[in-house]
């Protein structure tokens, strides 16, 4: 591992982030966990999909 992560963790462990970005942090999560799971249910529209292109020589 990086020494500069050991430097933020013990800066995060002696200064931690406050209660509203922690809110902020866990709701941005929780949005990207819900997209995820609408997707894997509903599949993705035909507009979003990717086309295979084809290779010719």
């Amino acid at each position: 591992m990086n020494p500069r992560w050991f430097m933020r963790m013990s800066k995060w462990a002696r200064h931690p982030p406050s209660a509203s970005r922690v809110k902020l942090a866990l709701a941005v999560i929780a949005i990207c966990a819900g997209l995820v799971l609408i997707e894997k249910l509903f599949g993705t529209p035909e507009w979003m999909q990717i086309e295979r292109l084809r290779f010719r020589p």
